[in-house]
C-alpha cells in the first residue's frame, strides 16, 4: 500500500501518487472506450432508423464522441488535482509548443471539426483531389480516408479540404451528368447520328430518364461531324469508367446497324519534288498523270525502303 502512495511528482500544489495517477490513467482508458462505443451506436444503430444520409450520422457520432473525450480529459486532469490556475498554465506551455511544430496537428484537428460540423464532405461522397478520384470511408481527428476505384486508400490531411478547392461529385445529390464525345463520317446524316446515340442511351439501364439524354451537334471537324451525348446517371456515379464503357459499346452498334462510319484519320502526301528520292521510287507502276488547276503534275507511287 505504500507504494500506491509514494508521490510522483507535484502539479498545482497536489501531491501526484502512483495510485492517483492509475485512477487517472483509467479514467482516460475508460473515457476512450465509452467515446468510441456511443460514436457507433448513434451512427449505426439510433440515426440508423431516421432519414439522415449516412455522413449526417457520422458527422453526429462524431461530434458527441469528441464531447465525451473532453469531458473524460477534464476528469482525467481532476483527479490529478489540476485547477483552473494550473489548466490556465498547462495552456501557456501548450501555446508554446503549437508555436514550435504542432500547428500543422491543430491546424488539421480545426479543419477535421470544420468539416465534420459544415459538411462538405461526408463519409460516401465522391470526391476528386486533383486527378485522383475516390470515396470517402472515413473522417479521421487529423486525416480523411479515401479509397480508389483500384482499392487504393488515401491519408489526405483534413487541412486540405477547407484551404483547397476539392470537387464533391455526390454533393446534395447523387446524380450527375456524363459527356461522351463522338466523330463520326463528315457525310453522315446528322439527324441519324443523333437518332442513333439515343438509342444507344436508351438501352442503358442506368441513364437517368428525367432528366433525359440529349445530343449536342458541336463542330464540323477536319473530316468529322463531332457529336457529344448528354446523359444522368445515380447508379454508376462510383462507377463512371465503368458506366462510359458500357456507353460506347452501345453506340458503336446503334451506329454500325444504320451504317455511320467512324472515320480514322488521313491525311495527303503530295510531293513536289522528287530529286534525290530515285532509289525509292519504284518503276513497276507507270506514273499516272492528274491534271489540276489547268496544270499536269504526276503521281507516281513510293515504296518502303529496303533495309
Amino acid at each position: 500500500m505504500q507504494f500506491l502512495d509514494f508521490r510522483l511528482f507535484r502539479v498545482g500544489g497536489n501531491d501526484v501518487t502512483v495510485s492517483s495517477l492509475l485512477v487517472a490513467a483509467a479514467i482516460l482508458v475508460a473515457t476512450i472506450v465509452l467515446a468510441r462505443l456511443v460514436r457507433r451506436l448513434i451512427a449505426e444503430r439510433l440515426l440508423a432508423r431516421t432519414h439522415l444520409a449516412v455522413g449526417a450520422r457520422y458527422a453526429v457520432g462524431r461530434v458527441v464522441g469528441y464531447l465525451i473525450f473532453f469531458i473524460g480529459a477534464m476528469l482525467t486532469l481532476n483527479s490529478l488535482g489540476v485547477n483552473a490556475t494550473s489548466l490556465a498554465a498547462f495552456g501557456a506551455a501548450l501555446g508554446v509548443g503549437l508555436g514550435f511544430g504542432m500547428q500543422d496537428i491543430v491546424k488539421n484537428f480545426v479543419a477535421g471539426i470544420i468539416v465534420l460540423l459544415e459538411r462538405p464532405i461526408m463519409v460516401g461522397d465522391r470526391i476528386q483531389l486533383e486527378k485522383t478520384v475516390g470515396d470517402v470511408v472515413e473522417i479521421r481527428t487529423r486525416s480523411t480516408v479515401v479509397r480508389t476505384n483500384d482499392d487504393v486508400y488515401l491519408i489526405v490531411p483534413n487541412a486540405k479540404f477547407i484551404s483547397e478547392t476539392i470537387t464533391n461529385w455526390s454533393f446534395r445529390s447523387n446524380r450527375v451528368r456524363l459527356k461522351v464525345p463522338i466523330g463520326v463520317a463528315s457525310s453522315s446524316n446528322p439527324r441519324q447520328v443523333e437518332d442513333a446515340l439515343l438509342a444507344a442511351a436508351a438501352r442503358s439501364e442506368h441513364v437517368l430518364r428525367d432528366p433525359a439524354p440529349s445530343v449536342d451537334f458541336r463542330a464540323f471537324g477536319d473530316y468529322t461531324l463531332d457529336f457529344e451525348l448528354l446523359c444522368w446517371t445515380s447508379a454508376m456515379l462510383h462507377r463512371t469508367p465503368r458506366f462510359q464503357s458500357e456507353l460506347n459499346h452501345l453506340i458503336w452498334e446503334e451506329l454500325t446497324r444504320r451504317g455511320i462510319e467512324i472515320p480514322n484519320p488521313q491525311r495527303d502526301l503530295h510531293i513536289r519534288s522528287a530529286e534525290g528520292l530515285e532509289p525509292l521510287v519504284t518503276t513497276a507502276a507507270p506514273p499516272s498523270r492528274m491534271r489540276r488547276g489547268g496544270t499536269e503534275h504526276a503521281r507516281t507511287p513510293i515504296r518502303e525502303a529496303q533495309p
